[in-house]
């Protein structure tokens, strides 16, 4: 059977297009399941020694903070950083499905340049010969700042985030007995999310390009965008400035580089259009 020609965007209908985002889901998919294989090869690993590592007191962020308490006279909350709290399961089948959705969730870690791959190609077709070309660029640069966030994530958010979570009372009566879920969404739903806030000098990059973001708009909010990664430092970290420093100097580049982008792609636009 001969294989089928693409059609040229010019002559696609909608239909066609709802074809193409279906095919972009079905690869993605496939890909994310073929990852959750290997991630499940792998699940005793994944669970005793990554998801449940920031419980231990001997995790390496914990050991870090320590020294660096230890060092400069701070804090030393983290010297002692073993978490108070146990983990259960009050579900029959709670654990098969805890091991089904973290293999997803691997396996969405994993394949994330493929399905990255996929949306470059959907969106390719809009795309200039000389904007084409940026392919590789653009799967580098995003894998590269998604894989920096998850690790953020889970190195330092993560830890941080339980270790407060575990310490706070209200009254000494109650004792913390956690339901496992409710642990691990915590460790997953931290991780992708840091990974996908790594990801804002790209959707500046896009939203730039579009005309829906400028520079003068992202420096206008520049001192409330402070402000709340300055309040999530604070609720994060113990009680001293160099902890703080450490979680909010990646978010605050994060936002320079996204308003440096976006004066780019201005100046770039503007260039064009005076030009014509």
């Amino acid at each position: 059977m001969a294989k089928k020609n693409k059609k040229n965007i010019n002559e696609m209908t909608f239909l066609d297009h709802l074809e193409e985002l279906r095919w972009l889901l079905v690869r993605s998919s496939a890909a994310i399941l073929i990852g959750g294989a290997i991630a499940y090869l792998f699940h005793d690993y994944i669970f005793n020694t990554i998801i449940f590592g920031p419980m231990k007191g001997d995790f390496i962020t914990y050991q870090f903070f320590c020294d660096l308490a230890n060092k400069y006279d701070l804090d030393k909350s983290f010297c002692d950083a073993t978490l108070n709290f146990s983990i259960q399961n009050t579900e029959i089948e709670g654990q098969i499905s805890l091991l089904v959705w973290t293999c997803i969730t691997a396996g969405f870690i994993i394949s994330f340049p493929y399905i990255l791959l996929q949306f470059w190609n959907f969106i390719s077709p809009a795309l200039y010969k000389k904007e084409k070309r940026n392919a590789v660029k653009f799967i580098v640069i995003s894998s590269l700042l998604f894989f920096m966030g998850v690790a953020f994530g889970y190195f330092v958010l993560t830890p941080l985030s339980l270790n407060f979570l575990s310490t706070f009372s209200v009254s000494d009566v109650i004792k913390n007995d956690i339901n496992v879920n409710s642990y691990i969404g915590t460790v997953k739903t931290t991780t992708l999310a840091t990974g996908l806030v790594f990801e804002l000098p790209i959707i500046i990059y896009f939203l730039s390009s579009l005309g829906l973001v400028t520079p003068a708009f992202l420096r206008e909010y520049r001192k409330w965008a402070y402000v709340i990664i300055l309040i999530i430092a604070a609720i994060v970290t113990p009680p001293d400035v160099i902890s703080q420093i450490i979680v909010t100097i990646p978010l605050v580049i994060l936002f320079e580089i996204s308003i440096f982008i976006s004066a780019f792609i201005n100046k770039k636009n503007n260039k064009s259009t005076t030009t014509i």
